[in-house]
């Protein structure tokens, strides 16, 4: 069995995370944990101080991994500001796709301990107001960002939760949605 000093909240974070995606938040444990890391679940005590803290930490993981996926798609987008926002938006639902229940856990969760910390939240929504000041205009930038999170969160959302029903390409879908809201702000 590993000694406490070989474990790190690091590592404990991201084994939480991975148990989220495989069994659930609802799911998760602290003896859970410590089981998946063959480890005492005393010793996850010296890195998280309860489930609540754990469960925040995730998401806090979560909400620094998409910003790393927004720059990355930054990273190889071309220089206009609508193909960063299509990359970024993109990235989004790609990242969530791939993380959905710590995407929804970061998104929607009333456990108080699990909220995502405001600032962080602002900071990454900063960078895409700016490019969409960049497509829009500075007065209407607040309007187009709150309009296009929306799209992208509620889109992904119902994706992710299967309530698309209906038959058709999603990935068309998304695109066609997309590219709307964005003609829709060209002409406004």
């Amino acid at each position: 069995m590993p000694y406490p000093a070989q474990t790190n909240r690091t590592t404990i974070v991201l084994t939480a995370r991975a148990l989220i995606e495989r069994e659930g938040v609802e799911q998760l444990s602290l003896a859970g944990v410590a089981t998946a890391l063959v480890i005492k679940a005393p010793s996850l005590y010296r890195h998280v101080a309860s489930r609540g803290a754990l469960l925040h930490a995730v998401v806090m993981l979560t909400l620094e991994d998409l910003f790393a996926a927004y720059d990355a798609a930054l990273a190889t987008a071309p220089d206009e500001p609508r193909d960063r926002l299509l990359a970024i938006f993109r990235a989004h639902r790609d990242f969530a796709r791939a993380n959905p229940r710590a995407y929804m856990l970061a998104f929607t969760t009333a456990e108080s301990e699990a909220e995502s910390n405001e600032r962080m939240l602002e900071q990454l929504v900063i960078p895409i107001q700016r490019i969409m000041a960049e497509l829009v205009g500075e007065e209407r930038s607040l309007p187009a960002l709150r309009g296009g999170l929306a799209l992208i969160h509620g889109f992904v959302m119902l994706e992710l939760n299967n309530q698309f029903r209906r038959g058709g390409s999603l990935d068309a879908a998304f695109e066609s949605s997309i590219s709307a809201f964005l003609e829709g702000w060209d002409g406004g």
